[in-house]
């Protein structure tokens, strides 16, 4: 087994070798003399991978963006806000043994479904905090996916290991950035770096779909709880927010 679907967290992690040989829909694999060339659909999938080597050789993919995405005006932004909100973001990330993260056991394509509700939800919050929030007019966020990684290497060691042995993994490259810059000429507060931000992406890690009624209502209410009371207690909600809370436990239950 090489690749995890959860049937309510829009997130998937397939090994890099599964998924240049099995290539999801919307993915083709093109064989080059000094490696090989990916092709996706601008359409449905936001790539956010840089050029790797693999067994393969140099793996490149095509409409990448890279893994840190620069944007210098408002129309840019609004761009990559909207992709992110609406099309599958795929990442590269790897799983290194302990603290030693110059030994990589595996590489993983990891992919978020940004139109998921839940995972829409905390997007959309994010970027928003982070622009409420600095100080500037420009500024660097990180959005960081660790959380949920290091809850499916726990329930996963074999495969990132390929043994029946369990590994303390390290996820190295576990997020994206996203960096604006404006045309002001004094932007003291970016240059000396107090317009950095983070936040973080929880995703629902249930491998497959319950087949009791009870068990998958548990699930799916303890994402609810986790979000609205963990890392978002920082935030002020106002009513809006609790709006669209009850839209999203609404849409998971229905789905």
């Amino acid at each position: 087994m090489s690749t995890s679907k959860p049937a309510h967290s829009g997130m998937r992690v397939t090994e890099v070798e599964e998924f240049l040989r099995n290539p999801p829909d919307g993915f083709s694999v093109e064989v080059l003399c000094s490696g090989c060339r990916v092709h996706s659909d601008p359409e449905n999938s936001l790539v956010l991978i840089d050029d790797f080597d693999s067994c393969r050789g140099k793996t490149v993919f095509q409409k990448s963006l890279g893994r840190k995405v620069k944007m210098q005006n408002l129309w840019e932004y609004t761009s990559m806000r909207k992709s992110l909100l609406s099309k599958r973001i795929h990442l590269l990330m790897s799983a290194c043994e302990g603290t030693n993260e110059a030994r990589v056991l595996k590489q993983f394509v990891v992919s978020i479904d940004g139109n998921d509700p839940i995972i829409k939800w905390q997007m959309e919050r994010g970027l928003d905090w982070t622009i409420s929030s600095v100080w500037g007019e420009s500024y660097r966020v990180d959005i960081d996916l660790t959380e949920p990684l290091e809850r499916w290497a726990a329930k996963n060691s074999h495969i990132i290991t390929d043994k029946l042995i369990k590994v303390q993994a390290v996820w190295r490259d576990a997020s994206f950035t996203l960096k604006y810059y404006s045309d002001a000429l004094f932007d003291f507060p970016h240059w000396f770096g107090f317009s950095k931000r983070k936040f973080n992406i929880v995703c629902n890690l249930v491998k497959d779909r319950p087949t009791s009624w009870d068990c998958s209502i548990y699930n799916r209410c303890r994402v609810q709880i986790l979000l609205l009371f963990s890392g978002w207690t920082r935030l002020r909600r106002t009513d809006k927010d609790i709006l669209y809370a009850m839209k999203i436990i609404y849409a998971t239950f229905v789905s």
